[in-house]
């Protein structure tokens, strides 16, 4: 099987400062994506930009804030984008294919397997899938969640099962500090694992140190990693510079992974479902999940919240309110409540219940 890549692009790379298509760039980047694609590869583009490329078209003086303004130039610039790609594809032969993805299309099971089939037959016919968020119809909260499609990116390469996860910025890799402020700083080569301490370097919450956007780029190989996808984050600046990233010798950090590719089942459940309660654990229950691989008995249970049924997801956490994990719930939310620390004995007197487990094992995920 050929080796499959994500390749996301960000809006500051393919636009102008003043808003607009930086068509240079783009033709750039085509040329990077079809040497790969050239060499057999199943390349796969998670491109931004849309908002940026249509806002001038519209007649906006600026950037819009607004959702409604947002949506209307993603619809214009979407268009203009993908021509745009179109073009610079043409040159090398290779056709190109449009997928406009919300969150809630990774939510809805059947959706997100039906947007699967499709990216596997246009890979069947060396067809390159360029993916962007639909923002005509994502709500502002949704855009702010797939952090400048960084999150998407991630997403898409842990479902479509790829060798790894490119994401260009403009930096060329993790730093301990902002190289920009401090010309000091030291670049991290590679991680095999993104700590708290990690993720402090890359900003947000609490911290002054971050550069800009690197958080939500740090989070998507999280989320790759735990898909057993390796990633890679840095610039490609210079012809051939994807291939050296692709290679291993590329100017950023690489997110290494010894984690398998987790099936498409759990995938969905602990990255794309949206859980309908909470569950609290006692210690017993944390090693038993955790460490003895057990599924989620009612003994276990100090509280509960939410409206869920059998069947929903559900997110599991310790006393401390740290997440475990994620599961599919076997009981209705007034069953929990009055099956919470009992024996299983005790259980199957009182309420009466398909299965006697919370949460089997089958479907559960860790996600600590």
């Amino acid at each position: 099987m050929s080796e499959r890549i994500v390749v996301k692009i960000g809006s500051s790379s393919l636009t102008s400062d003043e808003g607009g298509l930086n068509r240079e760039n783009i033709h750039f980047f085509a040329s990077e994506l079809a040497s790969r694609h050239q060499l057999g590869e199943n390349i796969m583009l998670v491109t931004s930009g849309a908002v940026a490329a249509g806002f001038r078209r519209i007649g906006y003086p600026s950037k819009p804030k607004a959702v409604h303004e947002k949506q209307a130039a993603a619809a214009v610039g979407q268009a203009l984008l993908m021509q745009t790609y179109q073009e610079a594809f043409s040159q090398y032969g290779i056709v190109a294919a449009q997928i406009l993805l919300t969150r809630a299309d990774f939510s809805n099971r059947r959706r997100i397997q039906n947007a699967l089939m499709t990216i596997e037959e246009l890979l069947k016919q060396r067809i390159i899938p360029i993916i962007n968020e639909n923002d005509t119809v994502a709500t502002d909260e949704l855009m702010l969640k797939f952090g400048d499609n960084d999150n998407l990116s991630a997403l898409v390469a842990a479902m479509t099962k790829v060798n790894m996860l490119v994401i260009i910025t403009d930096m060329d890799g993790l730093y301990t500090e902002d190289p920009r402020k401090n010309p000091l700083a030291v670049k991290i080569e590679r991680v095999d694992q993104i700590s708290e301490d990690i993720l402090k370097l890359a900003g947000g919450s609490g911290s002054s140190v971050g550069t800009g956007g690197m958080r939500s780029k740090i989070e998507a190989a999280r989320i790759a990693m735990r898909g057993g996808v390796r990633a890679y984050i840095g610039k490609v600046q210079y012809d051939g510079d994807l291939s050296r990233a692709i290679e291993g010798t590329g100017r950023g950090t690489y997110f290494d992974t010894k984690l398998n590719s987790l099936p498409m089942k759990k995938q969905w459940l602990g990255f794309h479902s949206t859980p309908q309660g909470r569950i609290i654990v006692d210690d017993g229950a944390v090693n038993a999940l955790l460490i003895g691989g057990k599924s989620l008995l009612p003994a276990g249970i100090t509280d509960s919240s939410g409206d869920f049924h059998p069947g929903d997801v559900v997110e599991v956490f310790n006393s401390q309110g740290e997440t475990l994990g994620r599961g599919v719930v076997n009981y209705a939310a007034w069953q929990l409540k009055a099956a919470a620390g009992l024996s299983t004995d005790e259980v199957s007197r009182r309420i009466e219940v398909t299965r006697i487990e919370v949460i089997h094992r089958d479907e559960w995920i860790t996600l600590k």
